[in-house]
């Protein structure tokens, strides 16, 4: 039995959340642990921002507990809560369960594997082992699926209509013995799509080999958001350009052609010598709003821009801004840093 066969399907992102899950960064295991104070204060920001729209629950280290409690206080809309569960690093958009609904009010998780981005970053057995406790935590059904997978490889319309890239799932540092078709088969069975886009690469230098929530995402079913860099002697601009090719060919599973609002990136931005992966796409919706990492300095026109796009796009949503620079030197944002649980309404 697999989620398909029982009707569960991984709903649109933007459809209504119980919560929001989020991990708590762990210094040893960080690219830059002398900012590690820096990039709690940053993640004590998303966090801040999610709670005026809805409960977050924050996975802790059991000796972390304190000091997380002390740096994030009481004092917001809605509750926010720990939850001790051993983590190794703290990108729970990608170890963590994928949620799935059913008609009749069920709610399941997809555990996946997880092999720190093609085994990059050891050790991630204590990451591997996240999405089951959280699984069991909220009394979900769980399903164990055999593929190698990243949550922020992937986004759905809710229609059956997944995008994601080639660069990430054809790896063969995530499951060297499946083919195309194979992948394909897998994530038709488990998050209940019909169709793949498969754009063709992710942002220059994108250490998780180009996971799509970095370049493109459903704004509504038949409606996608790209990412765009209008700059030729940019790499991004051919990976930009052929991307916006794909998607202006392609349909989803319900046969629409796809209306696509693009957004201009941020300009190139580095650390220690090594290009930081900017993306406005990398934001995450909550009840009531978006969360959208902007980046400041040279990038104040384009924040401005993005800003403008997002609101034009949603204008039933507030559009709260973070702090992007802060947590982007660890390799991601604040998309990657988040996990929703979606609320379970019978059909």
């Amino acid at each position: 039995m697999n989620p398909r066969t029982q009707q569960f399907t991984m709903p649109a992102e933007w459809a209504k959340h119980d919560r929001t899950f989020i991990s708590w960064p762990i210094q040893s295991s960080m690219c830059h642990p002398q900012n590690y104070k820096e990039v709690s204060a940053a993640y004590a920001e998303i966090i801040t921002a999610m709670a005026e729209f809805e409960p977050v629950t924050v996975l802790v280290n059991a000796v972390d507990q304190q000091a997380v409690r002390a740096q994030l206080g009481s004092d917001h809309p809605y509750p926010v809560d720990l939850l001790v569960i051993e983590h190794n690093d703290a990108w729970l958009r990608d170890n963590g369960p994928t949620f799935l609904t059913s008609p009749d009010g069920k709610l399941a998780g997809v555990n996946w594997g997880f092999n720190a981005w093609g085994g990059k970053y050891s050790p991630w057995d204590l990451d591997d082992a996240v999405a089951p406790q959280i699984i069991k935590h909220v009394g979900a059904m769980q399903f164990d699926a055999p593929l190698v997978m990243e949550g922020g490889s992937i986004h759905t319309d809710g229609e059956g209509t997944l995008l994601t890239t080639e660069e990430c799932l054809l790896n063969p540092n995530r499951n060297p013995e499946l083919t195309r078709e194979q992948i394909f088969e897998l994530l038709k069975q488990y998050v209940n799509i019909d169709t793949i886009i498969w754009l063709e690469r992710g942002l220059s230098g994108d250490e998780t080999d180009g996971h799509v929530d970095n370049i493109a995402c459903f704004a509504a079913p038949g409606k996608v958001i790209l990412q765009m860099c209008y700059d030729p002697s940019d790499e991004n601009y051919e990976i930009t350009h052929r991307n916006l090719q794909i998607l202006q060919q392609a349909v989803d599973a319900k046969g629409r052609k796809l209306d696509i609002i693009e957004i201009e990136q941020p300009p190139a931005a580095y650390y220690e010598g090594e290009r930081l992966t900017l993306s406005y796409l990398n934001f995450y919706f909550v009840n009531g709003g978006i969360i959208l990492p902007v980046f400041g300095g040279a990038a104040s026109e384009t924040d401005q821009k993005a800003i403008a796009a997002l609101a034009a796009a949603f204008p039933d949503r507030r559009i709260r801004t973070v702090n992007g620079m802060g947590v982007v030197s660890e390799g991601g944002n604040v998309h990657c840093t988040t996990q929703q649980l979606p609320s379970v309404a019978v059909v």
